[in-house]
């Protein structure tokens, strides 16, 4: 009879761990839930606030309907207009041409670079390793002024160079570092069985490391990318009305009346410009998945 009542009791307080257990997990799953929805809102009400105010009309602007109405898309078409002085077509492409060409050159340079810091041993090379992560905490605040006198001396004022160099040198330190990490965790023994197979070093890099380095190529891409299309303070003062960027080209917008400030068409300009990077991201996204899911390293 007292067995069975210490059974009895020992169940009991089995069960009662286990849903104390579950009440707990379940709990923590809302409160990730909660935590997950807050942030969500937080970072995307502004961006959902400059679309729905981007398809508004001009007389209700200030409308403070939290859904659109009064939608019109006479706001995009004003915002491509070049009457009133904008150029927001060629700040597009300005913005496309120094994107892509700070990108590529980041990572063909960035490339190497990571891999010979990951993979290479030679003197000095953490030092090295701490002087481009410097680099990167360098304030460009203070760059302005002499860059300003150095391209102005040599004739590059308001030239595509005067704005992808710099950028270059921002993006640059984090291409390093991400890929100096990634290269860092894949296995030596990947390169020794490409060289037993006959591979030399150079063979190993191109047809083993650099495919299995897509998912942090792409990231990386996609990092530099944004980071160039979004820079605004360098490009303010090195950039003239051929090469500015659409950061400065929207900051700089005009409306019809001489102090009037387009705050529609600014909106329209800043979803044309925001929407592209978001379905990159997504895009390259899926790939970043299917490559970190795949692969010799996992």
């Amino acid at each position: 009879m007292t067995t069975s009542t210490a059974n009895s009791d020992l169940r009991a307080r089995q069960d009662k761990g286990r849903k104390t257990a579950q009440n707990r997990e379940k709990w923590a799953s809302v409160r990730t839930y909660i935590s997950a929805a807050v942030i969500l809102i937080w970072c995307l009400a502004p961006a959902y606030w400059m679309v729905v105010t981007a398809f508004r009309e001009v007389g209700f602007t200030y409308d403070t309907t939290p859904w659109p109405t009064h939608v019109t898309l006479d706001n995009f078409i004003t915002a491509f207009d070049t009457s009133f002085g904008n150029k927001f077509g060629q700040a597009l492409i300005n913005s496309i041409i120094i994107g892509v060409t700070v990108t590529v050159i980041s990572l063909v340079i960035g490339v190497f670079a990571a891999y010979a810091l990951a993979r290479l041993n030679f003197r000095f090379k953490y030092l090295v390793l701490g002087f481009i992560l410097g680099a990167s905490m360098f304030p460009g605040v203070a760059l302005i002024t002499p860059l300003f006198q150095l391209f102005t001396n040599i004739g590059w004022m308001g030239t595509y160079q005067a704005l992808i160099i710099p950028n270059i040198s921002f993006v640059l330190p984090l291409t390093v570092y991400t890929l100096t990490s990634f290269f860092r965790e894949m296995p030596w023994e990947l390169e020794e069985s490409a060289r037993v197979d006959g591979c030399t070093q150079g063979e190993a890099f191109r047809k083993v490391i650099m495919p299995l380095a897509a998912p942090a190529i792409f990231t990386t891409a996609i990092l530099a990318f944004i980071s160039s299309w979004n820079e605004f303070l360098i490009a303010s003062q090195l950039s003239n009305e051929a090469t500015k960027p659409v950061t400065v080209a929207i900051a700089s917008f005009a409306g019809a009346q001489p102090n009037q400030i387009p705050y529609t068409a600014i909106m329209a300009a800043g979803t044309i410009v925001t929407i592209p990077l978001v379905i990159l991201v997504l895009v390259f996204q899926r790939k970043i998945v299917a490559g970190l899911t795949a692969g010799a390293v996992k």
